[in-house]
C-alpha cells in the first residue's frame, strides 16, 4: 500500500509542477532569453524509493544539500541500477574539504554553489585529478547572496564579475555556467517582484556586459517550492523543488516528527519550507504582476 501511495503522489505532485513550470515560462517577457526551465527535484531527506519513482514518472534531475546525503544516494545500488541517466544536482554549502568526496558521485551533474574563487582552484584541481585523461569539463555555476543575510552563503554581489572571470580564464576543468542564489526566505511576493530575483537578473547583465558574454550562455538559478514560478516569470532558467513534489521533510532529529505511515510526513523544520505569507492567492496575484527584464 506504502509503494501505490507513494507512486500516485509522487506522480501527481511532479507532473502538477512540471505543468506549472511549463505554464510561467509562458508568462514570460519575449525579450527573455527563450531558455527551457530546469525543474531541479530536491530529495533531501527523502529515500531512494521516491527518486526512482519521480525518475519513473520522467524526472531525470535531483538535488541534494549535503554531500554525504548525495554520495549515499547517488551510490545507492537501487538507483544505480534504476536511473542510469540520473543528473545530480549539488545545492549546499560546499567546504574545502568534501570536495573530493562529491566530486566523485556517479553522475554527478552541476555544482550550483561555488561561493569563492579559492573554491573554485580547490574544485578545479580535483576534477582535473579525478577524470584522468578524460576531457569532459565539470559544469559549475556561481552563488551569490543576493539578500546580503550573515546567515547565507554566497558571494557578495560586487565580486560577481571577478570571481567568474577567474573561472572561465583560470579554471580549465570547468565549465561555467551561470549564477544561483537563494534569497531571502518568505518574501511576499504581493509586494512585487523579489528584489533578490532583480539583484541576480542585474548582475548577470554586468557580467555579459564585462565578459562579452551572451545572456543565453549565462543561466539564472532561482526559485524554490514557494516562488518557483515567479522565478520562472522573471528569468530563471533553473528552479531547485522539493517539499511541492515529495511532501514535506523529514528530520530524525527533530522532536516534531513523528511515526507517520504515509510517504508524505509530518512538518518538520526546512529551509526551504518558508512562512505561509506566499499563499495560492498570493500566486495567483503573481500571474498578473508585470516585471523587469533587467
Amino acid at each position: 500500500m506504502w509503494k501505490v501511495a507513494m507512486s500516485e503522489e509522487v506522480g501527481k505532485a511532479l507532473q502538477s509542477v512540471v505543468d506549472r513550470v511549463s505554464q510561467a515560462a509562458a508568462r514570460r517577457p519575449k525579450t527573455l532569453p527563450a531558455v527551457s526551465p530546469r525543474l531541479v527535484a530536491v530529495s533531501k531527506t527523502k529515500p531512494p524509493e521516491m527518486v526512482v519513482e519521480a525518475y519513473r514518472q520522467g524526472q531525470r534531475n535531483f538535488g541534494e544539500n549535503y554531500v554525504n546525503e548525495l554520495v549515499d544516494k547517488a551510490s545507492d545500488p537501487l538507483i544505480l541500477k534504476s536511473c542510469p541517466e540520473i543528473k545530480w544536482h549539488f545545492i549546499g554549502h560546499l567546504q574545502k574539504n568534501n570536495v573530493n568526496k562529491l566530486l566523485g558521485v556517479p553522475n554527478l551533474f552541476l555544482l550550483e554553489t561555488v561561493d569563492s574563487a579559492k573554491l573554485a582552484d580547490k574544485v578545479n584541481s580535483s576534477w582535473q585529478r579525478l577524470r584522468g585523461a578524460s576531457t569532459q569539463r565539470l559544469k559549475v555555476m556561481v552563488q551569490i547572496n543576493t539578500s546580503g543575510e550573515r546567515n547565507k552563503h554566497g558571494l557578495p554581489p560586487e565580486d560577481t564579475v571577478d570571481t567568474v572571470k577567474h573561472i572561465v580564464s583560470q579554471c580549465s576543468a570547468l565549465h561555467f555556467l551561470g549564477l544561483m542564489t537563494i534569497g531571502r526566505y518568505g518574501y511576499d511576493l504581493t509586494l512585487g517582484p523579489n528584489p533578490d530575483f532583480q539583484m541576480l537578473l542585474s548582475r548577470r547583465q554586468e557580467l555579459c556586459d564585462s565578459l562579452k558574454m551572451a545572456m543565453e550562455e549565462v543561466e539564472l538559478s532561482m526559485g524554490m517550492s514557494t516562488d518557483f514560478e515567479h522565478a520562472i516569470e522573471v528569468g530563471s532558467t533553473n528552479v531547485r523543488v522539493g517539499s511541492v513534489i515529495f511532501g514535506n521533510r523529514e528530520y530524525p532529529n527533530s522532536a516534531t516528527n513523528t511515526p507517520n505511515p504515509s510517504p508524505f510526513p509530518s512538518p518538520a523544520p526546512s529551509p526551504e519550507k518558508t512562512s505561509k505569507t506566499v499563499s495560492e492567492e498570493a500566486a495567483k496575484k503573481m500571474q498578473h504582476l508585470t516585471v523587469s527584464d533587467h
